[in-house]
């Protein structure tokens, strides 16, 4: 039975659940023409909606209308998805036509001999906006491209196919019915892209909980999924723990997705465990005879700590402070309050430049716009690692931890701490070229905590003296997303790639969570996703393809926490991407050269 509420706060969510029941069997129903539809209605309320959206967001993060940071907004929240319900009417599109998803899309195998899907770019705006930019999906081991394209669609092509008796998906449970969305705190967009993938993917109407640091944002949201909340595919609910314990414990759900920490996944599937008392005694029992309180499936994005592999080389000046803002942003977007942050540097002690490198990121890690840390418990976070490590340095709002090689400090704590705020810690080894960069990918995955995302930065001439040894590293690294020149967030909003941790973990050993999201193209049997971006920025994109590198129109991206025009690039790339308009890209492009 549900745990108990009060009856002013349960009546609701027991009436949001009977209009489930009864939009659940409306959802069954619709032909996969008749979703197209109504995604082309979601498509319009959102782009309605992207102005209030993008402007709640940042008020509610205590960012003023005029912040720098606050274009982070726009791209995190409508602009992702946007490009998720455009993906998604794609893929459907061709389903209800007859197609399949993958037609036209080129499929081969990775030098380890698995399948992968080139997923990014698949549109002609795509391949100009953001050129220099790839996106791969790697399958698991043993799926050839005729399983990709036979079972590509997921529940949208069982639809298709008139099956009465769906089978489970991705061990995720068994299609249809009501689906529980617990949504993330830190990301607006993230609770509407797990909805859309509970609906699409498994053919599951929604109710969505959100985390009370978005509450702002639910009149914004009930405005823009107006056309799944009418006919009953979806409804959204506040509370705090004692709403989500109420909700999981419920029978009406099929399925629970949760983005959060392990210590929330743990007390879902367990009980609570911290502290004393017959309440934590019972729990730690159940995990220890494998009897979980949450006996309906459930998959989750945790995250964990994030690598960041610079690879040595000889870089110019220019590309030192480039890859040094970089690396800053992957810590600093967001206040550092995201699941994919990078932040562990992990930097080879024999490297030429590295101590340039570290004086650039000390610089670009300083000179970031200062913001508030809003997330919850951050301070608290923050005195953990001062405490950890006292001879941090303090830059502006923001740590910088450095262990350099051999100096004896216990990088524990900063490996196994997914910190959720600004700190970035640097760690050195030795050695160059193929011996680094293996080490390196034997630390990240043996010691770093979680397996959600892996980054690494290489220049174009020593990636290819590494040749076939560049891949197979690669192909190594145990994550379920991994940016090559680029941050794993790249792979994030990009809808046609999948979001999750690498496969293989349990309810019992949860890590970095269990399955994936987005995946507008519907992909069964996913490892991973594989972006791929440009070492340098235009101008000296232009030179870096004579070394085998890749050209892009970018100066300098508007996610970087140091664009200058990032704030009205990224409102104006979200405004095309709602209404179109060729003369308003003309402009956004112009500001986007004074990046």
């Amino acid at each position: 039975m549900p745990e108990t509420l009060a009856e002013d706060v349960s009546a609701p969510i027991e009436a949001a659940i009977s209009a489930l029941r009864k939009g659940s069997a409306a959802w069954s129903a619709l032909t996969v023409g008749q979703r197209v539809t109504l995604l082309r209605g979601v498509r319009r309320t959102v782009a309605a909606s992207a102005r209030e959206w993008a402007r709640t967001a940042a008020r509610s993060k205590q960012l003023s209308d005029d912040h720098p940071l606050r274009g982070e907004e726009w791209l995190s929240g409508p602009y992702a998805t946007l490009g998720a319900v455009d993906a998604y009417l794609e893929t459907l599109d061709r389903i209800a036509q007859g197609g399949n998803p993958l037609d036209g899309v080129r499929i081969d195998r990775t030098r380890s001999g698995q399948t992968r899907v080139h997923a990014f770019p698949l549109t002609g705006i795509d391949r100009l906006l953001l050129s220099g930019f790839t996106g791969e999906v790697w399958l698991t081991p043993g799926v050839t491209p005729g399983d990709a394209r036979a079972r590509v669609g997921l529940a949208q092509r069982r639809r298709a196919a008139a099956r009465l008796a769906p089978e489970p998906v991705e061990a995720q449970g068994p299609d249809g019915g009501i689906g529980l969305v617990l949504g993330a705190g830190n990301i607006t967009s993230i609770p509407v892209l797990d909805v859309l993938y509970e609906l699409l993917a498994h053919n599951r109407v929604v109710l969505l909980k959100v985390n009370p640091t978005q509450d702002a944002l639910v009149p914004v949201f009930q405005r823009a999924l107006a056309p799944l909340i009418a006919p009953g595919f979806l409804r959204i609910v506040r509370g705090g723990p004692e709403v989500g314990a109420f909700l999981t414990a419920h029978d009406a759900f099929a399925h629970v997705h949760i983005t959060g920490s392990a210590p929330t996944f743990d007390a879902i599937v367990w009980g609570p465990s911290t502290g004393s008392g017959a309440e934590a005694d019972e729990a730690k029992t159940r995990r220890r005879e494998n009897r979980p309180l949450l006996t309906k499936p459930i998959t989750a994005e945790l995250g964990g700590v994030s690598p960041i592999i610079v690879v040595p080389g000889e870089w110019s000046a220019e590309d030192l402070r480039f890859q040094a803002e970089h690396v800053a942003t992957m810590r600093l977007q967001n206040a550092g309050h995201n699941c994919i942050a990078g932040q562990v540097v992990i930097l080879s002690s024999d490297w030429a430049q590295k101590d340039q490198f570290l004086a650039e990121l000390r610089r670009a890690y300083a000179l970031a716009p200062e913001r508030p840390v809003w997330y919850p418990r951050s301070a608290e976070r923050m005195a953990q690692a001062s405490e950890a490590y006292p001879d941090a340095l303090v830059l502006a709002d923001r740590l910088l931890v450095e262990i350099g090689d051999g100096d004896g400090d216990d990088a524990t704590a900063l490996e196994n701490t997914e910190y959720f705020a600004p700190v970035l810690g640097v760690e050195e080894f030795p050695g160059t070229g193929q011996e680094f960069l293996d080490a390196a990918v034997a630390h990240a995955n043996e010691r770093l905590q979680g397996t959600l995302g892996a980054n690494l930065l290489i220049d174009p001439a020593t990636e290819a003296l590494l040749g076939g040894g560049f891949e197979r590293a690669i192909t190594a690294l145990r994550y379920g997303s991994i940016a090559i020149n680029a941050w794993t967030a790249f792979g994030f909003i990009t809808p046609t790639l999948t979001w999750g941790a690498f496969p293989g973990n349990t309810i019992a050993d949860v890590g970095s969570g269990i399955g994936v999201v987005h995946n507008a193209l519907l992909l069964a049997d996913v490892e991973r996703s594989v972006t791929r971006g440009p070492f340098r920025p235009f101008p000296r994109s232009a030179s870096v393809v004579r070394d085998g590198g890749r050209f892009t129109i970018l100066p300098k991206p508007p996610w970087f926490v140091s664009s200058r025009t990032a704030a009205e690039v990224s409102e104006g790339l979200t405004r095309y991407r709602a209404r179109g308009g060729v003369l308003a890209l003309l402009r956004t492009l112009a500001q986007a050269m004074r990046a």
